[in-house]
């Protein structure tokens, strides 16, 4: 297990002054690129073999959101390493070990001259530790946007991709997807989950047009289209006691 002390600052809460979920995902895979690079298969080294780390699937349960200045510890845990996949737990704490957050996600290695999946190498198997993964409901990773004509779906205004949206890989962040999404949401504080389902990236001068559905009382769907209709991303947000 790897674990990053911090703390946490102006620019990472919201209008509530606790910590905003866009920050928290930065956070995570802030945590997993930090492990990756104390073991020498970081960002550089993978680039120069043409691969990199895409994330296929993210799910996370929040218990309770940190406030400014609290000090937290966040940590990371691959469980799985097989063929071309990785599995892997994140979580959030108190300095006393209180439990904050919890998340289960899933990567695909991909050849980026490609664009295709490539087997793990063993360098890098070898450099992992695996763990027992976290106790918490795993939900199933496919999220399915209503068929058409069964849940009333409202398309909101699309979002141009711009450079600040763009990682290493030269596509849309992971964390810029939620982000988006997000911003159809009548209220974030009330969020106790969410799981992202990523299909296709979004790169420099894409359109996306986010269209909601609110599913049940509690539970609120976005997916994220390219101009043909079909995602780029599936968000679902958990909202106990409602939406609005």
């Amino acid at each position: 297990m790897y674990k990053v002390d911090g703390r946490i600052r102006y620019s990472e809460v919201g209008q509530d002054g606790r910590l905003t979920i866009p920050a928290l995902i930065d956070y995570f895979q802030d945590c997993s690129t930090f492990q990756s690079e104390d073991l020498e298969i970081g960002v550089a080294r993978l680039k120069r073999d043409h691969m990199a780390w895409l994330v296929n699937y993210w799910q996370v349960d929040i218990l309770r959101m940190p406030a400014l200045g609290d000090r937290i510890r966040t940590g990371t845990l691959p469980y799985s390493l097989k063929g071309f996949m990785g599995l892997r737990n994140f979580f959030m704490e108190t300095e006393a070990g209180e439990m904050l957050v919890r998340a289960n996600s899933v990567w695909s290695l991909i050849d980026m001259r490609r664009m295709a999946p490539v087997r793990i190498p063993q360098e890098i198997l070898d450099k992992y530790i695996l763990g027992e993964p976290l106790e918490m409901e795993y939900l199933p990773r496919k999220i399915r946007v209503p068929a058409e004509g069964t849940v009333p779906g409202r398309a909101h205004t699309p979002e141009i991709v711009r450079e600040y949206h763009l990682d290493t890989n030269h596509h849309v962040n992971n964390c810029q997807y939620i982000r988006i999404a997000m911003g159809v949401l009548p209220e974030e504080s009330r969020i106790r989950r969410f799981r992202i389902m990523y299909q296709r990236q979004a790169r420099l001068g894409d359109r996306i047009t986010p269209v909601s559905y609110e599913i049940e009382k509690d539970t609120f769907l976005v997916a994220l289209n390219a101009e043909d209709g079909s995602p780029y991303a599936v968000v679902e947000f958990s909202c106990p006691g409602g939406i609005s």
